[in-house]
């Protein structure tokens, strides 16, 4: 039988390469012995844990490959229903799909044992979250929304933790996160949508939200507007918000894709809710940490999706002949093909990279807070050396988390793309998948922050030294193998372009800086992605190929990219209006 996980080499490799016993003994507080539920289950140390890991990503490669993906299709064709009283019925094999990930157990991933989760660090989730999208990208907009009972563990007060959590474990409750509004998009510190506490102290909701993946789910963390004379962020408070008939769905989305995730439109008419951790703290550190992880997320469900068309044009190119041999051995497809698997392998290795440094950043700032409730004791030097860490995982995945959705949702729709151009006129018909993996595809670009607004995050990381320091780590590993030291040395090179790019647009400011953001971020993650792929290439035959392919395709880009970022020009910004012509006002 079929299984997502153990057919994926790269997925493999990566599972035994990467430090999966540093992370696991963070994770389980150095497997010191527990009490309370759960215990039992408790790894008894680092190998007990990673074997723990590996069996439950077989578990989830099996039920992806042979319970999900085979209703892919129906899934996508079906949708689901708006009820005449604003409720959605889920369509009958989504239902299915939750049924079976909640009886093995993976509707809790990464909660608690003693809520019945199976504490899993966010890597091992984030290679779930490949898994499951590789299946059906649209399952994983609600499997992927485990980051809402996340954000309960780690902000809600004790009686809302044991009340909810349980039930997000068992698969019994599923979840939204309830941003957007018609007004306020990207710009969430416009948010209006009211909150306010009636007679008896009960917060209430009014308003509308717009573009709310699962919106008809159980559970609605919400952005609302608790302090109405604050107009920017510091007025935005949390709220959980149950299902309940003064919460409507006005109007369900159709959608180019992921058409198994409702998007909703809801209407809170004076919705009762509770409030979340504090007030006035929902966009600046619950709803930033939600995000976080979320965009993480999209850097994975663009990994599936990728994967999944990769594989569909692999399969074509090699049956297909043209001119009497597979088109696989025809130049202009050999390439294309070749770049395609990279591609996927390289955005893999950033976005497993920010998910591992994502744990050691979460797991330092919980141990840091545990110390602070007198949960545990730190020692002065402890203390002091948690500190230290955390505001460098700060600094640093403050420019990996955006440059890896970034960079895996353009690479997600580049390879989605690719593979119908590898099927033709095929990949262009609904016989093949190809063509609902390109609709899929187009939304990672565009959801939990656009590209755009990815770019301008992580240009300031990389402006600021985050990527710097980050290089100057990955450097001080020597290579006694010539060709890797040669290529070890055209990264170096890189480097010195990238950094004479940085001080050359920090001297011309912030709108300078965004309009050759891009370029800057793309040259940042070649030269990062280059040094993951060497640390590869030194236990890898193969690796040491696609190293070599990497490298010597990005180095050129990115010396082109860096004289335009260098040149000064700004025509873009100076000469707009003659450029683009009037607008069309219709």
């Amino acid at each position: 039988m079929p299984n997502f996980y153990t057919d994926n080499e790269d997925i493999l490799f990566l599972f035994e390469h990467m430090d999966l016993a540093e992370i696991a003994t963070l994770q389980e507080d150095g497997f010191a012995p527990t009490d309370g539920p759960g215990r039992e289950y408790a790894p008894r140390d680092a190998a007990d844990a990673i074997d723990n890991y590996r069996r439950i990503l077989s578990i989830t490669g099996d039920v992806a490959a042979n319970r999900i993906a085979p209703r892919a299709e129906t899934v996508d064709r079906d949708g689901h229903t708006l009820n005449l009283d604003g409720t959605v019925t889920l369509g009958e094999e989504v239902r299915e799909n939750l049924k079976v990930l909640a009886q093995a157990d993976l509707m809790g991933f990464t909660l608690p044992r003693r809520y019945g989760g199976i504490n899993c660090p966010n890597l091992v989730y984030t290679m779930a979250i490949e898994i499951v999208s590789r299946a059906d990208a649209s399952l994983m907009n609600i499997f992927g929304l485990q980051g809402i009972a996340e954000t309960i563990n780690a902000f809600a007060d004790e009686a809302t933790k044991a009340e909810f959590l349980p039930r997000f474990a068992r698969g019994e409750l599923t979840g939204a996160m309830v941003l957007t509004e018609p007004d306020a998009g990207s710009d969430l510190q416009a948010v209006s949508l009211r909150a306010w506490q009636d007679d008896d102290g009960q917060w209430r909701l009014n308003g509308v939200k717009r573009f709310i993946t699962n919106g008809c789910g159980d559970v609605l963390l919400t952005l609302a507007r608790s302090e109405p004379d604050v107009r920017d962020g510091r007025g935005l408070s949390l709220f959980l918000a149950e299902r309940n008939p003064r919460i409507k769905v006005r109007h369900l989305e159709e959608k180019l894709g992921i058409h198994g995730s409702p998007t909703c439109e809801l209407v809170y008419d004076d919705a009762p809710a509770r409030l979340i951790g504090e007030r006035q703290l929902g966009l600046i550190r619950y709803i930033m940490s939600l995000m976080n992880g979320a965009r993480v997320g999209i850097a994975a469900q663009s990994l599936g999706i990728a994967e999944a068309a990769y594989r569909v044009a692999r399969e074509y190119a090699h049956t297909r002949k043209q001119f009497g041999i597979s088109i696989e051995r025809l130049p202009a497809v050999a390439e294309m093909v070749t770049d395609m698997k990279i591609a996927v392998e390289a955005s893999r290795a950033l976005t497993y990279e920010t998910s591992r440094l994502c744990d050691l950043e979460h797991n330092t700032l919980r141990i840091l807070e545990e110390e602070e409730r007198s949960l545990r004791t730190l020692s002065k030097d402890e203390k002091k050396k948690h500190r230290g860490d955390a505001r460098v995982f700060k600094r640093l995945n403050g420019m990996l988390t955006p440059m890896s959705k970034y960079y895996g949702s353009e690479m997600c729709n580049r390879v989605a793309s690719d593979a119908i151009q590898v099927l033709g006129g095929s990949g262009y018909m609904q016989d093949y998948p190809a063509e609902r993996l390109f609709r899929d595809a187009r939304i990672t670009t565009i959801y939990e922050g656009t590209s755009q607004l990815q770019i301008v995050a992580a240009v300031r990381g990389v402006c600021s030294g985050a990527f710097e320091k980050q290089v100057t780590e990955y450097e001080k590993r020597e290579f006694k193998d010539k060709a890797l030291h040669a290529l070890k040395q055209q990264l170096g090179e890189g480097t010195q372009q990238v950094l004479e790019g940085v001080a050359f647009v920090r001297g011309r400011g912030n709108e300078y800086m965004d309009l050759y953001g891009r370029k800057l971020v793309d040259a940042a993650a070649a030269v990062l992605i280059g040094h993951l792929f060497l640390r590869q290439a030194e236990d890898s035959q193969r690796k040491r190929l696609v190293a070599q392919r990497f490298i010597d395709r990005e180095m050129p880009t990115l010396r082109r990219d860096l004289e335009l970022v260098c040149s000064g020009d700004r025509a873009p910004l100076e000469h707009f209006d003659a450029i683009a012509g009037p607008p069309v006002v219709k």
